[in-house]
């Protein structure tokens, strides 16, 4: 059995937009918050500064952790791609420590094609995953905050 990973995912949000990478797979377009897995013997910050680099192209201030979510591949519709996958996602508050317009990292995922700025009036209707973060996402950058920062198994 394939030990269980951890990630680390940034959400930064200004002025009612959320900082996203722009992926393309057989379906088409979507969006994820950008980050990734945990190297051994680096924290989940030091990930996050990391991952932010190599796939927006930005330096970023870790702040609070937001959520925390599960991913169980064989529960979702991905299972038949990513069988064995069992992920734990730290989400943290993050702001960019410049201004610099985010763009494709130069080490970005495989089926990461930009990054961007996402409205978020337009995220209930955009294909974000995991689809189940954006109400709470609404919710913070409105000012309500989260109602429960452990999402679950969800995608």
């Amino acid at each position: 059995m394939p030990p269980v990973r951890n990630a680390a995912k940034a959400v930064i949000v200004e002025g009612g937009r959320l900082l996203v990478t722009v992926n393309r797979d057989r379906e088409g377009t979507f969006y994820l918050l950008p980050g990734g897995g945990q190297d051994e013997g680096e924290t989940l910050t030091e990930t996050l500064v990391r991952e932010c680099w190599e796939e927006i192209g930005i330096r970023v201030e870790v702040g609070d952790l937001l959520f925390v979510r599960e991913y169980i591949a064989a529960h979702h519709e991905f299972a038949l791609s990513e069988p064995n996958l069992h992920q734990v996602e730290f989400m943290f508050a993050c702001r960019p420590v410049a201004e610099r317009d985010p763009q494709r990292g130069a080490s970005p995922d495989a089926w990461q094609i930009g990054a961007t700025w996402l409205d978020l009036d337009a995220l209930s209707r955009a294909r974000f995953y995991p689809a189940a973060l954006k109400e709470p996402l609404l919710r913070l950058a409105r000012g309500a905050g989260g109602d429960k920062s452990y999402l679950g198994d969800v995608n």
